[in-house]
């Protein structure tokens, strides 16, 4: 049977991670509060960032960037779309 979280972002209870999926205290918190749909959901809008700023996630600097943006995603205001990004 699948773990279950209580998500903060949907605010129920909902299928867990599996593994933890970032290192570190921010992988562990995502882990233990957010559900495997909102990080599909982040996987979606990291691609985009990535795509958008044109990002090489090996570079240290990008991979700030990402983790910044991450932590605003699941634990605060919320990660925003580039300025001139168009649907």
């Amino acid at each position: 049977m699948s773990r279950t979280v209580n998500c903060v972002i949907l605010g129920t209870e909902s299928e867990g991670l599996d593994q933890v999926p970032y290192p570190g205290d921010l992988g562990q918190r995502i882990y233990d509060n957010i559900s495997k749909l909102v990080w599909q959901r982040w996987l979606g809008h990291q691609t985009m960032l990535i795509n958008e700023y044109r990002l090489t996630p090996i570079e240290p600097k990008a991979r700030q960037f990402l983790e910044k943006e991450m932590e605003k995603f699941f634990f605060g205001e919320g990660s925003e779309k580039p300025p001139d990004f168009a649907e």
